[in-house]
């Protein structure tokens, strides 16, 4: 039986296969009711939590996923912050990644756990991996220390029994249950017989109060280097118009194409004002080593920003919310070098 001192938690259902059913008149997967939760998870019914959904009135395939519905979502749970202990978040594992950075990012001193998790199996299907992944996601988001405060204070990925930092993490795998992988960042908790939680890996929780900036500028572009890449291919994208940031996604320790034109390029879109980071395409791990290589330190020399360790999808993102709440250059790139959410290790 729920009590009022239990912890309250609300799913957040925003699309994907997580939330499809199979219609039993046409055998057509569709969306199912929300609000009838407990029928589709039953073993819900024997935690001591409240549980209660909201549900997007039009589902999103996440590979339709926009900032506007990142905002969205930001809102909904900014607005209903005060009645609940955590929140759960089912989303479609194509953009479940960029979703937890752009909202890492969006919260400032979040002190409530803000978990997202998803399916790869639909959860009307008798092989379906979401029902645990539901299941674990609540428990996590309930989860009290023995002082009464949150376990989690942090935007996170819970998916095929393990725990990982929204934007520390990315999609690895498209039919494996375990899709999600977090390379330069230590697993936040295991999940089998008990969840085992690495304590000294999972976020403190603040003392101020939390604040939302959910206004994100998507003029950003992502520049991935490759052999071949030519002149005429690098100076369409630099020089889009309205651009205002570029990841630059280059090779091992963030090492680059070293001719003439090429550096040229990138100085003239650093003086008109772009702000540039350096990432490295190597997804198994390890980040920008600027230096290390004359190619990354003349990328260093020219201005642009080493990413350290830090993965695309959470590059993009915090590209997105510095210039959606800053209009100073000098401002972005200074916060671009710096951990504001633990997204990166600077070294």
């Amino acid at each position: 039986m729920i009590e009022a001192s239990n912890p309250k938690i609300l799913i957040i259902y925003t699309g994907g296969t997580i939330g499809m059913i199979q219609d039993p008149l046409t055998q057509t997967l569709v969306p199912f009711n929300f609000e009838s939760i407990y029928d589709q998870v039953p073993r819900l019914l024997f935690y001591d939590i409240e549980v209660n959904t909201f549900a997007f009135e039009n589902p999103i395939d996440s590979s339709d996923m926009q900032p506007e519905d990142w905002q969205q979502i930001a809102e909904k749970i900014h607005e209903n912050y005060n009645e609940y202990d955590g929140f759960v978040i089912l989303h479609g594992t194509d953009t479940m990644a960029y979703t937890a950075s752009a909202l890492s990012f969006m919260f400032e001193n979040l002190s409530k756990p803000v978990i997202l998790t998803g399916s790869q199996l639909p959860l009307g299907i008798p092989r379906t991996d979401g029902r645990n992944n539901i299941i674990n996601a609540v428990e996590i988001a309930a989860a009290k220390r023995q002082d009464g405060s949150p376990v989690i204070s942090e935007v996170c990925i819970c998916f095929e029994n393990k725990l990982y930092r929204g934007n520390r993490t990315y999609k690895n795998n498209a039919e494996n249950f375990n899709a999600f992988v977090s390379p330069n960042y230590p697993i936040l908790a295991n999940i089998g017989v008990n969840i085992k939680y690495n304590y000294d890996c999972i976020a403190k929780v603040p003392q101020e109060k939390m604040t939302l900036c959910a206004k994100m500028d998507s003029n950003m572009a992502i520049l991935k280097l490759y052999p071949g890449i030519t002149r005429n291919i690098v100076q369409s994208i630099l020089e889009t118009k309205e651009l205002h940031g570029v990841v630059l996604e280059t090779y091992g320790a963030g090492n680059s194409n070293k001719s003439a034109w090429f550096l040229e390029l990138l100085s003239e879109a650093i003086a008109r004002g772009i702000v540039i980071i350096n990432v490295t395409q190597c997804k198994g791990g390890g980040g920008v080593k600027e230096g290390k290589y004359e190619s990354s330190f003349l990328l260093g020399k020219l201005g642009i920003i080493s990413g350290y360790d830090i993965i695309t999808e959470s590059a993009v993102t915090k590209l997105m919310y510095l210039w959606g709440r800053e209009k100073d250059v000098g401002r972005v790139k200074a916060l671009l070098g710096k951990s504001l959410r633990g997204e990166i290790t600077v070294e």
